[in-house]
């Protein structure tokens, strides 16, 4: 299982509830084992500087590449890139229990 963590911050903190609407056009994706989309709480001690998080679980490499190849995940990204300002993204595999 591969698990896909991307974080964004907004240029406008004001549009963090328009970033969210965008981001969750993704949980239509039929590839997807599992999504979500989440605005940050920001209670970490440290930093909390992320305001959005999209975390999603797919079986393999050929589900990911399907589910970035889907056209909602294109308007996702129409939708939210003018209103992000930073977007970080990191892919793991999961090994098997």
């Amino acid at each position: 299982m591969i698990r896909h963590i991307v974080l964004f911050t907004a240029k406008n903190k004001n549009d963090i509830g328009r970033m969210i609407d965008g981001l969750s056009l993704l949980s239509a994706i039929p590839h997807a084992r599992r999504l979500e989309v989440a605005r940050n709480r920001k209670t970490d001690q440290l930093g909390n500087d992320i305001d959005v998080v999209v975390y999603g679980e797919f079986d393999n490499e050929t589900e990911l590449a399907a589910y970035k190849a889907h056209h909602l995940y294109q308007e996702s990204i129409k939708r939210v890139r003018p209103l992000r300002e930073l977007r970080f993204a990191a892919d793991y595999d999961v090994p098997a229990e």
